[in-house]
Protein backbone atom coordinates (compact mmCIF):
# COMPACT_ATOMS: atom_id res chain seq x y z
CA UNK A 1 0.00 0.00 0.00
CA UNK A 2 1.31 3.25 -0.80
CA UNK A 3 2.57 5.88 1.61
CA UNK A 4 3.37 9.34 1.56
CA UNK A 5 7.05 10.14 -0.35
CA UNK A 6 8.69 11.11 2.75
CA UNK A 7 8.23 7.58 4.27
CA UNK A 8 9.31 5.45 1.36
CA UNK A 9 12.89 5.25 1.92
CA UNK A 10 12.16 4.37 5.72
CA UNK A 11 10.18 1.33 4.62
CA UNK A 12 12.16 -1.23 2.78
CA UNK A 13 9.73 -2.10 0.42
CA UNK A 14 8.55 1.70 0.24
CA UNK A 15 4.72 1.29 1.33
CA UNK A 16 2.57 -0.88 3.51
CA UNK A 17 2.50 -4.22 3.34
CA UNK A 18 -0.59 -5.99 3.58
CA UNK A 19 -1.69 -8.53 5.64
CA UNK A 20 1.06 -7.88 7.88
CA UNK A 21 1.57 -5.24 11.04
CA UNK A 22 3.92 -2.13 11.78
CA UNK A 23 4.44 -1.01 15.05
CA UNK A 24 4.38 3.04 15.50
CA UNK A 25 6.18 3.52 19.34
CA UNK A 26 5.04 6.86 21.23
CA UNK A 27 3.89 9.09 18.70
CA UNK A 28 0.13 9.04 17.46
CA UNK A 29 1.41 11.96 14.82
CA UNK A 30 3.83 9.56 13.23
CA UNK A 31 1.13 7.12 13.23
CA UNK A 32 -1.53 9.09 11.50
CA UNK A 33 0.92 11.03 8.97
CA UNK A 34 2.10 6.80 7.70
CA UNK A 35 -1.58 6.44 6.87
CA UNK A 36 -1.38 9.53 4.70
CA UNK A 37 -0.71 7.62 1.60
CA UNK A 38 -4.06 5.86 1.78
CA UNK A 39 -5.82 7.64 -0.67
CA UNK A 40 -8.80 5.58 -1.82
CA UNK A 41 -8.65 3.30 0.78
CA UNK A 42 -11.12 3.11 3.24
CA UNK A 43 -9.59 3.27 6.67
CA UNK A 44 -10.54 2.50 10.04
CA UNK A 45 -9.12 3.76 13.63
CA UNK A 46 -10.08 1.64 16.69
CA UNK A 47 -9.57 2.29 19.98
CA UNK A 48 -7.76 5.77 19.28
CA UNK A 49 -10.40 8.81 20.99
CA UNK A 50 -7.57 11.25 20.89
CA UNK A 51 -7.09 11.02 17.09
CA UNK A 52 -7.10 14.67 15.51
CA UNK A 53 -9.51 14.62 12.51
CA UNK A 54 -7.84 18.02 11.81
CA UNK A 55 -4.44 16.41 11.61
CA UNK A 56 -5.65 13.37 9.95
CA UNK A 57 -7.15 15.18 7.08
CA UNK A 58 -3.93 17.37 6.53
CA UNK A 59 -1.55 14.03 6.31
CA UNK A 60 -3.64 13.36 3.32
CA UNK A 61 -6.46 11.07 5.39
CA UNK A 62 -9.59 11.01 3.08
CA UNK A 63 -12.32 11.66 5.81
CA UNK A 64 -14.89 10.58 4.17
CA UNK A 65 -13.54 7.08 4.11
CA UNK A 66 -12.46 7.22 7.94
CA UNK A 67 -14.79 4.56 10.73
CA UNK A 68 -14.06 5.64 14.10
CA UNK A 69 -13.95 2.81 16.88
CA UNK A 70 -13.16 5.01 19.73
CA UNK A 71 -13.66 2.57 22.40
CA UNK A 72 -13.63 -1.04 21.62
CA UNK A 73 -12.74 -2.07 25.06
CA UNK A 74 -11.63 -6.27 25.45
CA UNK A 75 -13.70 -6.43 22.30
CA UNK A 76 -10.45 -4.84 19.88
CA UNK A 77 -9.75 -8.46 18.12
CA UNK A 78 -13.45 -9.17 17.43
CA UNK A 79 -13.54 -5.34 16.17
CA UNK A 80 -10.14 -5.64 14.08
CA UNK A 81 -11.29 -9.13 12.43
CA UNK A 82 -14.42 -7.90 11.29
CA UNK A 83 -12.86 -4.61 9.27
CA UNK A 84 -9.79 -6.38 8.37
CA UNK A 85 -12.13 -7.50 5.19
CA UNK A 86 -13.74 -4.46 4.67
CA UNK A 87 -10.79 -1.76 5.01
CA UNK A 88 -7.43 -1.32 3.45
CA UNK A 89 -5.80 0.14 6.83
CA UNK A 90 -6.29 -0.49 10.14
CA UNK A 91 -4.90 1.92 13.43
CA UNK A 92 -4.79 0.25 16.52
CA UNK A 93 -4.44 1.11 19.86
CA UNK A 94 -5.20 -2.33 21.87
CA UNK A 95 -5.90 -2.03 25.45
CA UNK A 96 -3.72 -4.18 27.10
CA UNK A 97 -0.33 -6.06 25.72
CA UNK A 98 -0.98 -8.67 22.95
CA UNK A 99 -0.05 -12.19 23.54
CA UNK A 100 1.86 -13.31 20.55
CA UNK A 101 -0.72 -16.09 20.04
CA UNK A 102 -3.51 -13.21 19.64
CA UNK A 103 -1.47 -11.20 17.26
CA UNK A 104 -0.77 -14.40 15.42
CA UNK A 105 -3.78 -15.19 15.09
CA UNK A 106 -5.27 -11.31 13.97
CA UNK A 107 -2.11 -11.58 11.65
CA UNK A 108 -3.68 -14.70 9.72
CA UNK A 109 -7.07 -12.46 9.12
CA UNK A 110 -5.09 -9.43 8.01
CA UNK A 111 -3.71 -11.46 5.19
CA UNK A 112 -6.99 -12.96 4.28
CA UNK A 113 -8.71 -9.71 3.90
CA UNK A 114 -5.94 -8.14 2.20
CA UNK A 115 -5.33 -5.61 5.05
CA UNK A 116 -2.36 -3.53 6.31
CA UNK A 117 -2.65 -2.57 9.92
CA UNK A 118 -0.78 0.24 11.84
CA UNK A 119 -0.46 -0.09 15.84
CA UNK A 120 0.08 2.38 18.68
CA UNK A 121 2.54 0.43 20.36
CA UNK A 122 4.33 -2.88 20.35
CA UNK A 123 2.87 -5.91 18.43
CA UNK A 124 4.56 -9.62 18.20
CA UNK A 125 5.33 -10.51 14.93
CA UNK A 126 5.60 -6.58 13.45
CA UNK A 127 7.55 -6.36 10.24
CA UNK A 128 8.97 -3.21 10.90
CA UNK A 129 9.24 -1.00 14.08
CA UNK A 130 9.22 3.04 13.87
CA UNK A 131 9.31 5.36 16.17
CA UNK A 132 10.64 9.21 17.50
CA UNK A 133 13.70 9.06 18.75
CA UNK A 134 13.83 13.74 19.20
CA UNK A 135 11.44 16.07 18.24
CA UNK A 136 11.50 19.56 18.31
CA UNK A 137 8.64 22.24 17.70
CA UNK A 138 9.08 25.81 16.38
CA UNK A 139 7.52 29.16 16.22
CA UNK A 140 7.00 29.30 20.30
CA UNK A 141 10.17 32.24 20.60
CA UNK A 142 10.90 32.81 24.02
CA UNK A 143 8.31 30.80 25.34
CA UNK A 144 5.23 32.10 23.66
CA UNK A 145 3.84 32.69 20.44
CA UNK A 146 2.21 30.17 17.68
CA UNK A 147 3.47 26.66 17.07
CA UNK A 148 4.55 26.38 13.43
CA UNK A 149 5.70 23.17 13.14
CA UNK A 150 8.23 20.33 14.28
CA UNK A 151 11.26 18.78 13.76
CA UNK A 152 11.37 14.89 14.02
CA UNK A 153 14.51 12.57 13.53
CA UNK A 154 11.98 8.76 12.46
CA UNK A 155 13.89 5.71 13.21
CA UNK A 156 12.78 2.45 11.65
CA UNK A 157 14.09 -1.28 12.28
CA UNK A 158 12.44 -4.96 11.70
CA UNK A 159 13.31 -7.97 9.87
CA UNK A 160 14.53 -9.16 7.02
CA UNK A 161 15.50 -6.53 4.47
CA UNK A 162 14.53 -3.92 7.31
CA UNK A 163 17.13 -5.29 10.00
CA UNK A 164 19.78 -2.10 9.08
CA UNK A 165 18.24 0.65 10.72
CA UNK A 166 16.81 3.71 9.15
CA UNK A 167 16.54 7.73 10.05
CA UNK A 168 15.58 10.43 8.11
CA UNK A 169 14.81 13.57 9.74
CA UNK A 170 11.33 15.32 9.11
CA UNK A 171 8.89 17.99 9.55
CA UNK A 172 6.16 16.29 11.17
CA UNK A 173 4.09 18.70 10.77
CA UNK A 174 5.38 21.44 8.98
CA UNK A 175 3.45 24.42 8.44
CA UNK A 176 0.94 23.61 6.17
CA UNK A 177 0.02 20.60 8.61
CA UNK A 178 1.82 18.23 6.06
CA UNK A 179 5.08 15.94 6.39
CA UNK A 180 8.02 16.48 4.14
CA UNK A 181 11.62 16.00 4.64
CA UNK A 182 13.30 18.53 6.75
CA UNK A 183 15.66 20.00 3.72
CA UNK A 184 12.69 20.30 1.47
CA UNK A 185 10.62 22.49 3.97
CA UNK A 186 10.66 26.19 3.37
CA UNK A 187 10.40 29.29 5.59
CA UNK A 188 9.50 27.63 8.88
CA UNK A 189 12.62 26.65 10.79
CA UNK A 190 14.90 27.53 7.88
CA UNK A 191 16.83 29.81 10.90
CA UNK A 192 16.19 27.86 13.67
CA UNK A 193 17.87 30.13 16.07
CA UNK A 194 15.36 32.54 15.11
CA UNK A 195 12.82 29.97 15.40
CA UNK A 196 13.68 28.85 19.11
CA UNK A 197 16.50 30.61 20.25
CA UNK A 198 19.56 29.11 20.46
CA UNK A 199 19.45 28.24 24.40
CA UNK A 200 16.17 27.73 24.43
CA UNK A 201 15.34 23.64 25.41
CA UNK A 202 13.45 21.86 23.12
CA UNK A 203 9.56 21.40 23.63
CA UNK A 204 8.33 17.91 23.64
CA UNK A 205 4.72 17.61 22.75
CA UNK A 206 2.80 14.80 20.75
CA UNK A 207 1.37 15.76 17.76
CA UNK A 208 -2.09 14.22 17.23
Amino acid sequence: MPVLPVFESLLPEGGLRRGAAVSVVGDVGLLLALAGGSAGEWVAAVGLPELGLGAAAGYGLDLRRLLLVDAPGPHWPEVVSALAGAVGLILLRPDAPVPPQLAARLTAVLRRGGCALLVAGPWPGAVLRLQVGSARWFGLGAGHGQLQGRQVEVMAQGRGAATRPRTARLWLPDEHGEARPVEAAAGVGRDESAAVGRDEPAVRLAAV
